[in-house]
């Protein structure tokens, strides 16, 4: 059930922050994944072991998708699937940056049920689980309720506001902000920090899925870049672009991007 689900999902994220800080500072093993997929340490192979370890420990019945695990479709058999990236943020991580996080949830059915993102040197847990709300370490979080999109603070990247993009030609007139964790995207649109989140590539389900539940939870609409709802554990977990903002702003970001 998802309210049993969420409090497992927060003693391994927090786990997995006690194992990820103890590379800090350390002489670390990079190396480079497969057809341009980008770094991986030691640090995110440990991190997915000791959660492979917790979770599916816990939960032997549920599916597994991580990042860092080969991928088998024997989750598609699966009522429950986690859904799991180690470290989101690997290349912020290996820089010494904190704006690296955990990102963990449950999916049944392709919809998530439970969620939690933590990232151990800011010490900020976002957590949901479905009909309860969202919280940051505990307290209830609430997406912003501002309705115009022209002066609207947007997490996205800067390729994203090319003109070719937007049906007028141009982007909004917009306050672009970015973050390295797609995770922690999500979750400050969740927070109120920040208005909408908008990326058009192709995004890992690993990436979306603990932030899909937070930001509903906290009042946001999430859909692909093509307004689709975004559902988890596909046989290509892959995703259609996010965007992310309160329903009002999130129509008015849909109707202007260019088809």
């Amino acid at each position: 059930m998802p309210a049993n689900d969420l409090p497992l999902l927060i003693e391994a994220a927090e786990e997995a922050g006690r194992i990820a800080t103890r590379y800090i500072g350390a002489p670390i093993e990079i190396r480079d994944k497969p057809d341009g997929a980008g770094p991986v340490t030691e640090a995110d192979l440990a991190v997915d072991a000791a959660l492979a370890q917790i979770l599916r420990g816990a939960r032997p019945d549920y599916g597994w998708l991580s990042e860092e695990t080969d991928d088998s479709l024997d989750r598609l058999e699966a009522e429950r699937v986690f859904i799991v990236d180690p470290i989101d943020g690997t290349r912020a991580f290996i820089d010494g940056e904190d704006i690296w996080a955990h990102s963990l949830a449950v999916a049944e059915r392709g919809v998530v049920t439970s969620a939690a993102i933590f990232l151990p040197m800011c010490d900020k847990m976002y957590t949901a689980a479905v009909g309860q709300g969202a919280a940051l370490n505990g307290v209830p979080i609430r997406v912003t309720d501002r309705a115009d999109l022209d002066g609207a603070s947007l997490l996205a990247s800067r390729p994203s506001l090319a003109p070719e993009l937007w049906r007028t030609g141009h982007a909004p007139l917009v306050t672009r902000a970015f973050r390295p964790s797609l995770a922690y995207r999500l979750s400050l649109v969740a927070e109120g920090r920040y208005d909408a989140m908008l990326t058009l590539r192709a995004s890992w389900e690993w990436d979306i899925a603990a932030g899909d539940l937070i930001l509903r939870e906290a009042g946001a609409a999430t859909s692909t870049r093509r307004a689709a709802p975004l559902l988890f554990n596909n046989p290509d977990p892959r995703l259609d672009g996010v965007i992310a903002a309160n329903p009002t702003l999130h129509g008015a970001l849909h109707a202007a991007l260019a088809e």
